[in-house]
């Protein structure tokens, strides 16, 4: 990642599960804007060229904030302009952050990104993350953003600012924006869209709504869209709709990989919110299993916001968790628990408190588990976030992660041994060491037993 940019779930799982640093898609493509090649590609020049056969609109959706986690507002900027600069008319769907960056930070960020916007740029429409970055099937909220961006409504007159205002004044912040669509915007066939976010999770199910609407569940019709471009690949599913301005970094020999190459069985196991996060990210941006890899999904509970179930599917994680580490039949058992993450997201400090009090118990009950088969247990997180629950200098509550370092605890200890200082990167050769098994070349960490 760029120098002081926080980490997040994404990166944080692939480079623990490769084994060695993984250039992310964000100083890739700001490497790509700087070097001119961003723009020069030949899928963006059959973008245009499609579009203009067709005299169509350039649809650009994406995160507005410059968070870098999902997406940054420089990249839309970039295109936004580019696109006019070509003579076509670009239509901008914002959605707003709160999440990654300050409960309230949306309006100057959207304040700012307007003044740098070519004059024939037009904000079509606005919806905060909860409603268009959804990741967890709930295709209530997917459907109110989806009809907010086609122009179907609800319709606001005026300008984006003053609706992100007239959202704080109802106590609502950025992530929470209900979607509108502005002065009677739409799409039409013949227009193009480009989905400006690099990350993958929270973009697909709004991506599955407009490009195959028979997977999602939503009742709209289609639209013929004349030319269709994604900053990444979103998922196997997307691929034959969508192609990518930067493709997939091939990573060989992953943790999961090399386990199973000796014969290893192993278990991912997370509850929804996680689950894309110890497997397809865990194994290098590779949706399908490995020989000997099982998955188990606990579903998620269906609240609007955890800090209404701090607990989350935790518990259910840990009876799946205990029963598998018994029963012995696996040598490798990845598991996430959700709670740290996404109820530090809240920014509610109450429902904090009951979250780590919650999954502290869990790992208690994990310990005991190990000790009774005699294994070993690592326990780490890929980013931080609930140890900073408010703004140092705001006073703010905070719901963005945080650039801290994590901890790396191996139980039991070891007689002799001690760990090391290291990264993320650092985890997997690590493992490794402990099962026996000889590092491969691709894996550039370091084991941390010393």
């Amino acid at each position: 990642l760029p120098e002081g940019q926080m980490g997040n779930s994404e990166v944080g799982h692939m480079n623990i599960g490769s084994g060695r640093i993984v250039w992310q898609d964000l100083p890739r493509i700001n490497n790509a804007i700087a070097d001119g090649t961003f723009l020069a590609g030949e899928k963006l020049k059959d973008f245009v060229a499609k579009l203009r056969a067709e005299n169509g609109q350039a649809h650009l959706m994406g995160l507005c904030s410059p968070g870098g986690v999902h997406a940054h507002q420089d990249h839309m900027v970039v295109m936004a302009n580019h696109l006019a600069g070509l003579g076509i008319k670009v239509m901008i769907h914002v959605i707003t952050d709160g999440r990654d960056t300050a409960p309230r930070s949306g309006h100057a960020y959207v304040r700012g990104m307007l003044g740098q916007l070519h004059e024939d740029v037009t904000i079509a429409s606005l919806s905060g993350r909860y409603f268009a970055m959804d990741r967890d099937n709930r295709w209530d909220r997917v459907s109110k953003a989806y009809h907010a961006m086609i122009g179907d409504g609800p319709h606001r007159e005026g300008d984006v600012l003053s609706a992100i205002e007239a959202s704080y004044h109802a106590d609502i912040g950025d992530e929470f924006v209900e979607p509108v669509a502005f002065n009677h915007a739409s799409m039409n066939d013949g227009d193009g869209l480009i989905m400006m976010n690099f990350r993958a999770d929270r973009a697909r199910e709004i991506l599955t709504t407009f490009l195959d609407p028979k997977a999602a569940d939503i009742s709209a019709g289609p639209i013929r869209f004349s030319a269709i471009l994604g900053m990444v690949s979103y998922s196997s599913a997307l691929d034959p709709f969508i192609p990518a301005l930067f493709e997939p970094q091939e990573l060989p020999d992953t943790l999961g990989e090399v386990v199973a190459h000796h014969g290893g069985r192993q278990l991912r196991l997370a509850e929804t919110e996680k689950y894309a996060h110890v497997t397809f990210f865990f194994n290098g941006g590779r949706e399908d299993t490995f020989e000997g890899e099982e998955r188990i999904l606990v579903a998620s509970p269906k609240v609007a916001t955890y800090d209404l179930q701090p607990e989350m599917s935790a518990g259910e994680v840990t009876d799946a968790l205990t029963h598998a580490i018994k029963a012995g039949a696996h040598d490798l058992i990845v598991v996430n628990y959700a709670n740290p993450d996404m109820v530090g997201h809240t920014g509610v400090m109450a429902a904090a408190l009951k979250a780590v009090a919650f999954v502290d118990e869990c790992l208690g009950r994990v310990v005991e588990a190990v000790d009774e088969v005699g294994g070993t247990l690592l326990v780490t997180a890929d980013h931080g976030n609930i140890e900073l629950m408010m703004d140092q200098q705001t006073g703010e509550p905070q719901t963005s992660h945080t650039i801290g370092d994590v901890p790396f605890i191996l139980y039991p200890a070891q007689q002799g041994r001690m760990l090391n200082q290291g990264s993320l990167c650092d985890i997997a050769p690590t493992i490794l060491g402990l099962m026996g098994i000889k590092q491969p070349s691709a894996m550039t960490g370091k084991s941390l037993l010393n």
